[in-house]
């Protein structure tokens, strides 16, 4: 057992430049997307926790981030001189990430980071072949990590499944994903495994059974799931925020599904992301687990915190020439009429209306870009640990921070809502809140009930609400929270609410780039998260120390 005593007391300071990667925990990362419990898991320990062997994503554009920031990692890691050339890509300097120089770490990152279809047979073939080749075969423990897609399961995707005429949940193969992960499990036993998806899948049922019953009964079990034998690898299932678990032994009835939902802000996330997280720890030959350390709630990060230090910007006009002056007169013939109608209904609006009026004069000349020149003392958020997460000097350029186009009916609706929210601190619901002339969408069932939150300022003062992938549809759920601005928010802003750093890089059009984020785990969740998976691995070790020593 003597092998494990680098994972206790690693030979290398913090101080030294470089990391063995012997001493780390070695990790495979399943469904990745662009990477954000992987940047969590990298980053522990000043990244001598763990060490990414596999990351494997469907999507091109997603492992084409991957693939950079995996670039990023191992230079950081093994060849810091050479950062130099993933700095010169972000800040628009050179046309492609590596340079003859740095060829042999792009080439890494490129064996690191793979285009993966996880339940296809090719793309099964291919990730067991990586595995089998890079996990290491002394026995040392390692970390299996991922959330299978999540769009059978999520509450906007059922509804979507619904309206599909013929839609047969017991169909739709994205149901049975998470058993890609589950084979993963069972043919390589991982020390410790985590898990994650969004709380829909607690209600979520096929078969009329419910499937988190199914997926947690799975998995502390993976032979008997999918082999129908005895013998194999067991595990508990773990809630990072409470004292709930569940093995082979206990009853399903008996689990309250909801304490496995991690309510990201309370744990310092400027946003209000409420995911299943489930942690998944290996018995040992008596049944048991080492114990584990429960995520430690902080104080709440709001939104104004996270981006309000960000370059200000307004938004463009959308089919129609567009200038500052254009877009100036566009917005304030909007506030123009909408103070006037105010007026007519004596309208509380009447004073937050002129203020915003008032603001115009000072709006934002720029509405952004791919690349927008940081200036000195810009994004600050005023909390010591979070700047040192965010920020990094070297990065000359706040990176995709560009407010998109919107047509007038939206910047009305926008310009409206966001100075409603600035005056009552909470956003406008609905059509009865939307009551002024020119504010209601061309939406049959308008009036339903049914789209309430159809337009949302995201609060100053609170964390964000859940950032999603539709943010790459529309901006009509993540309104900015200053009205003289009047926008939604940018690929940058969603980011610094998912708290990836403001070095990383996301491939693709605007469009790809909020996908990705919105599809994100947050990072520093995720760091927070690694932590207690380091300590259970190497209580795991010391148990395994103490009986070799006996």
């Amino acid at each position: 057992m003597t092998q494990y005593q680098n994972l206790l007391f690693p030979p290398r300071t913090i101080a030294e430049p470089a990391v063995a990667v012997e001493d780390a925990i070695q990790i495979v990362d399943l469904f990745a997307g662009p990477g954000g419990l992987g940047e969590g898991f990298s980053s522990s320990g000043d990244g001598r926790h763990f060490d990414i062997i596999v990351s494997a994503e469907m999507d091109p554009v997603a492992r084409r981030t991957l693939k950079l920031r995996a670039f990023y990692r191992l230079l950081k890691r093994d060849y810091p001189e050479g950062l130099k050339d993933y700095y010169r890509y972000c800040n628009g300097e050179a046309a492609e990430p590596s340079t003859p120089e740095t060829a042999e770490f792009w080439s890494r990152a490129d064996q690191e980071a793979r285009q993966i279809t996880l339940g296809s047979d090719a793309g099964d073939k291919e990730l067991n072949g990586l595995i089998n080749a890079r996990l290491k075969k002394d026995g040392r423990p390692w970390v299996l990590i991922g959330g299978p897609p999540c769009q059978a399961y999520s509450l906007a995707g059922r509804s979507r499944n619904q309206a599909k005429q013929g839609y047969v949940p017991e169909n739709d193969h994205r149901h049975f994903l998470y058993k890609d992960y589950l084979r993963i499990i069972k043919d390589y036993r991982p020390t410790v495994f985590v898990m994650e998806n969004v709380k829909g899948i607690l209600s979520s049922k096929v078969g009329g059974k419910g499937i988190f019953a199914q997926i947690l009964e799975d998995l502390v079990d993976p032979t008997k799931a999918l082999d129908n034998k005895e013998g194999g690898q067991k595990y508990k299932i773990c809630s990072l925020v409470s004292e709930e678990s569940f093995s082979s032994a206990d009853c399903m009835d008996k689990v309250n599904p909801k304490s496995f939902i991690i309510e990201a802000e309370k744990y310092g996330i400027p946003q209000a992301r409420h995911r299943v997280i489930l942690l998944g720890i290996a018995l040992d030959e008596h049944g048991n687990v080492p114990p584990h350390d429960l995520l430690k709630a902080t104080d709440p990060v709001s939104v104004r915190q996270a981006i309000g230090g960000l370059p200000k910007l307004r938004s463009k006009l959308s089919k129609r020439s567009d200038s500052q002056e254009a877009w100036y007169q566009a917005v304030a013939d909007e506030v123009d009429d909408l103070l006037h109608h105010a007026e007519l209904e004596s309208g509380e609006l009447i004073v937050p209306l002129r203020d915003t009026r008032q603001a115009l004069f000072n709006a934002p000349k720029s509405s952004g870009g791919e690349r927008v020149l940081k200036e000195q003392g810009q994004g600050n958020t005023g909390i010591p640990s979070l700047d040192a997460w965010y920020q990094d000097p070297k990065i000359k350029y706040w990176m995709s921070h560009d407010a998109r186009s919107h047509m007038l009916s939206d910047l009305r609706r926008y310009v409206f809502a966001s100075t409603f929210a600035e005056h009552n601190k909470y956003s406008p619901k609905g059509h009865q809140q939307f009551s002024l002339p020119g504010l209601a969408p061309a939406h049959k069932n308008w009036e339903s009930g049914k789209f309430n939150d159809r337009f949302r300022v995201q609060l100053a003062e609170l964390p964000a609400t859940t950032i999603t992938s539709h943010i790459s549809k529309d901006g009509h759920y993540f309104i900015h929270y200053d009205p003289a601005q009047c926008r939604s928010l940018t690929v940058r802003e969603a980011a610094r609410l998912q708290t990836f750093p403001d070095n990383y890089y996301f491939e693709g059009n605007r469009t790809q780039q909020y996908h990705q984020v919105g599809n994100a785990v947050p990072p520093l969740l995720a760091k927070k998260i690694a932590k207690t998976v380091y300590d259970v691995v190497c209580r795991r070790v010391a148990e395994c120390l103490n009986v070799a020593d006996k």
